[in-house]
């Protein structure tokens, strides 16, 4: 069935600890142009000769959603597809991740607002870094990759987010664009929200569960279109079939017990959004009302 471009995001864990001009914590006050042209300098001066080790980036990441994200390559081809591996990062933009001799050193950089290594402090701002990165080291725009062919992504609420103005064009386009996960709904993608309830079927991390939905909707979308009407009718069976409903504990969980699960997660996932990690306590049989986890997860935070 020709092409399939698949774009997934990058992780926090890398293969080796970053130095420490390529921690974005270390970047100096200004705008976030002046910031975005600080770290891309930094990047160019750290693939130099006599530099940080360099990676190819199948082995730069670690982690469940990485592996899972490498693995949709087989399930496109098993799909029919001839598929190539795009990975966003906060750090680097838009990048393939074959062939190998594409490589970059390890470095932490997160769209996440509330970590360390965060590149700005809103999303209005990390639409904005994006941008200015897309323009200085990315590789391709998702309007790009939609002129080859078929788009599968594979994002974060964050991710999302930061990337929606490049969503917004490749939806414009016309093209097949199908988008796993997200934030919102942007018109010409078609769009399949992440399933808690298929985690019990699935299985994995939380992290991964975006990835493992992707390779099933491959799976069931082999001798169709990826965004046809036989394809979504697929995924709709066997979703409704496989899903299953959260049990919750209705036993409360005391303020200490809440703030111990936001801070153990939150650090697991610097990424994950406070929707999510409210849908994690909940997927672990445990149970705190929306709005005193919400009060919670600010305090904890040091969100105003």
């Amino acid at each position: 069935m020709g092409q399939l471009s698949l774009v997934v995001t990058c992780t926090d864990r890398k293969i080796e600890r970053p130095d420490a001009a390529l921690c974005a914590r270390d970047l100096p006050e200004g705008s976030v142009k002046q910031r975005s042209g600080n770290w891309q300098e930094r990047l160019r001066s750290a693939t130099a000769r006599g530099g940080p080790p360099l990676h190819s980036l199948r082995n730069l990441y670690r982690g469940d959603h990485w592996t899972r994200s490498r693995q949709l390559v087989t399930a496109a081809s098993a799909a029919g597809y001839q598929a190539e591996l795009w990975v966003a990062s906060a750090g680097l933009g838009l990048q393939p991740v074959e062939p190998e001799v594409q490589k970059a050193p390890a470095y932490a950089a997160t769209f996440s607002t509330r970590h360390d290594d965060a590149v700005a402090t809103s999303t209005e701002e990390n639409a904005r870094w994006w941008g200015h990165l897309q323009a200085g080291t990315g590789r391709a725009t998702l309007q790009e990759l939609g002129r080859r062919g078929p788009v599968l992504m594979v994002l974060s609420e964050v991710y999302a987010g930061a990337m929606e103005e490049e969503l917004l064009g490749l939806g414009e386009q016309g093209g097949e664009a199908l988008l796993i996960g997200g934030v919102r709904e942007v018109p010409g993608v078609h769009r399949v929200r992440s399933d808690a309830g298929l985690s019990h079927a699935l299985g994995g991390t939380l992290t991964s569960l975006n990835a493992r939905m992707a390779a099933v909707w491959l799976e069931h979308s082999q001798g169709h279109a990826l965004t046809s009407p036989e394809a979504q009718k697929a995924w709709n069976a066997w979703s409704a079939a496989t899903t299953k409903p959260v049990q919750y504990n209705r036993e409360p969980m005391s303020d200490d017990d809440v703030i111990a699960f936001i801070v153990r997660e939150a650090a697991k996932v610097p990424e994950i959004s406070r929707t999510r990690l409210l849908r994690a306590l909940r997927d672990s049989g445990r149970a705190c009302e929306q709005s005193r986890f919400a009060s919670l997860y600010k305090r904890t935070m040091g969100e105003q």
